[in-house]
Formats: C-alpha cells, structure tokens, sequence
C-alpha cells in the first residue's frame, strides 16, 4: 500500500505565502508524476501543479507565476510553494502521485493525500 501524507495548510491573508509539503512512503518503485490537485467549494478538483519524474512542470494558468512546485525524489516528496495569494486560491489542496510500485509492473496507480485546507481572507 502507499500513503501520502500532507502538511502546511492554514489561514493566511491575501498577498502572503504558504508552503504545502507531501511525503509518500509504501511500496514504490517510482513516481510519474506527482503534485498537487484542490477542490474549492461547489467546484470540480482541478490541477494544480504536477511534475513529472523527467522534471517536466504542469501548472494551472491560474496560478503560473506564484506557484512552485518541487519535488525530492530520493524522499519521495514535493512541496508547493504558494506566493501572492489570492481569496481564489481557497480550497482544499490534495498531493497527487501515480506510483509504479515494483520495477516489473506495468501499471501505476494513483494515490492521494487526505487532503489539507488553504484559506486566503481578503
């Protein structure tokens, strides 16, 4: 089994930064790719940002330019790194990973977080 573990969600105001991190630990033989969906209130999870085991960067138009996504990959980690924040970005932020678990398997699966709670008040 894999587990992905959130942490770094909170209330912060509008303009501020937060940093989300996500550590998975289990079965894995590797990871492609991983990041970050949310969900706000009455809408459809969306992306976020995603990176790709080649290092190839996906983000949502919406927050081009003041997100950042990182990964560790020895860790199996990433991190979100969120500035000028805006009320919008309220929502429920999940971490993302599609996983190969052993090096003979030919299918990923996907697995995600528990999710954690950005609020932005203006």
């Amino acid at each position: 089994q894999v587990q992905l573990v959130e942490s770094g969600g909170g209330l912060v105001q509008a303009g501020g930064s937060l940093m989300l991190s996500c550590a998975a630990s289990g079965t894995i033989f590797s990871i492609n790719p991983m990041g970050w969906y949310r969900e706000a209130p009455g809408k459809q999870r969306e992306l976020v940002a995603t990176e790709t085991s080649a290092g190839r960067t996906n983000y949502a138009d919406s927050v081009k330019g003041r997100f950042t996504i990182s990964r560790d990959y020895p860790k199996n980690a990433v991190s979100l790194q969120m500035n000028s924040l805006k009320p919008e970005d309220t929502a429920v932020y999940y971490c993302y990973a599609a996983v190969q678990r052993t090096e003979s398997a030919t299918t990923r699966f996907a697995y995600w977080g528990q999710g954690t709670q950005v609020t932005v008040s203006s």
